[in-house]
């Protein structure tokens, strides 16, 4: 996800109220104490949405935010806010718990109660808010849930914090065509994080299976460069068996060895047309992108598309006749 705010452009006078309304007209309201005086105020938010869902990508120096009881009291629309955490630490603070989230720990925290996140070391996190309605979970099993550590311990959350880190910073995600799919899903994988960790194994059963297919395409898209990417990988990394995985993406119309051959040649193709298409040699890209025999790489790419990968990259960038 681009910046869409960044306060190295920002005068020093104007930095926190400019934070302030990006926050508050994004994503939520809440008093912002930053801890380093203005000129030293460092701050960049990267913004997007998926139908209903809000999201925000932050780096920032250290700084308290604080959902105060008026704040709260004055809520229109109930929500519930994932904390990813993505490097140092944080500190959760609400409903009478407080919890400190190291990197690939989550969190969630709602509005309707108030509540104060501490990054003494600065900010390096992701912010996903649904609405609450959208969860359609009891009232206690949400109380019950917030400013707890979802991490290591919790599988479904170490998948949950591969697929939301990635969702927070996708752009592609985040356009229209993209974005009405990922909502369900992603409610639904929520949904199966707060559930098990809850340990309502009747509630998590159902949105774990709805949106296993949709968590096993985002994991091969994140480790498509990798030549090692193989089905057993990919089951084990998803705690099941070579029989399911292929059961699963056969009922979304998904042959696993083209699903994967076919994205890994979209991105030779993307990246041999584009401005730096010249700076590897052709073998090179096929092997960035997990093609490790160059004859072969050749070979499919001209059967995908009807053009070598040289012929292609030369019609994109024709060497100079000088």
């Amino acid at each position: 996800m681009s910046p869409v705010l960044d306060t190295a452009f920002i005068p020093p006078r104007d930095r926190e109220e400019v934070v302030r309304n990006a926050v508050w007209e994004s994503m939520v309201a809440v008093d912002i104490d930053h801890r380093p005086p203005a000129e030293d105020i460092s701050v960049r938010i990267g913004l997007g949405t998926a139908g209903p869902i809000r999201i925000c990508s932050a780096r920032a120096t250290a700084v308290t935010l604080r959902r105060t009881e008026r704040l709260a009291r004055e809520d229109e629309e109930p929500a519930v806010t994932l904390g990813v955490q993505m490097t140092g630490s944080s500190l959760v603070v609400q409903n009478g718990r407080q919890c400190l989230l190291g990197p690939g720990d989550c969190a969630v925290y709602e509005s309707i109660a108030p509540y104060t996140l501490l990054f003494d070391e600065g900010v390096d996190h992701r912010f996903i808010r649904f609405p609450r309605a959208a969860l359609a979970l009891p009232d206690r099993l949400l109380r019950d849930i917030t400013a707890v550590p979802l991490g290591s311990d919790n599988p479904v959350a170490r998948l949950a914090f591969t697929y939301f880190s990635q969702l927070a910073v996708s752009d592609e995600l985040h356009q229209s065509v993209h974005a009405d799919a990922v909502v369900e899903p992603s409610v639904e994988l929520l949904r199966a994080v707060l559930t098990s960790q809850h340990g309502n194994s009747s509630l998590a059963r159902a949105p774990l299976e709805a949106t296993l297919s949709l968590r096993i395409t985002q994991y091969i898209r994140a480790h498509l460069a990798d030549p090692n990417l193989s089905a057993a990988r990919i089951a084990a990394a998803h705690d099941i068996s070579l029989r399911h995985l292929y059961a699963v993406l056969s009922r979304s119309g998904i042959s696993l060895g083209d699903w994967i051959r076919t994205r890994r040649l979209t991105e030779c193709k993307r990246e041999l047309a584009g401005p730096n298409g010249r700076l590897r040699t052709i073998a090179a890209t096929g092997r960035r992108w997990g093609f490790v025999d160059a004859t072969h790489f050749s070979k499919v790419f001209k059967q995908a598309y009807g053009i070598s990968p040289r012929a292609w990259r030369d019609q994109n960038h024709p060497r100079s006749s000088a």
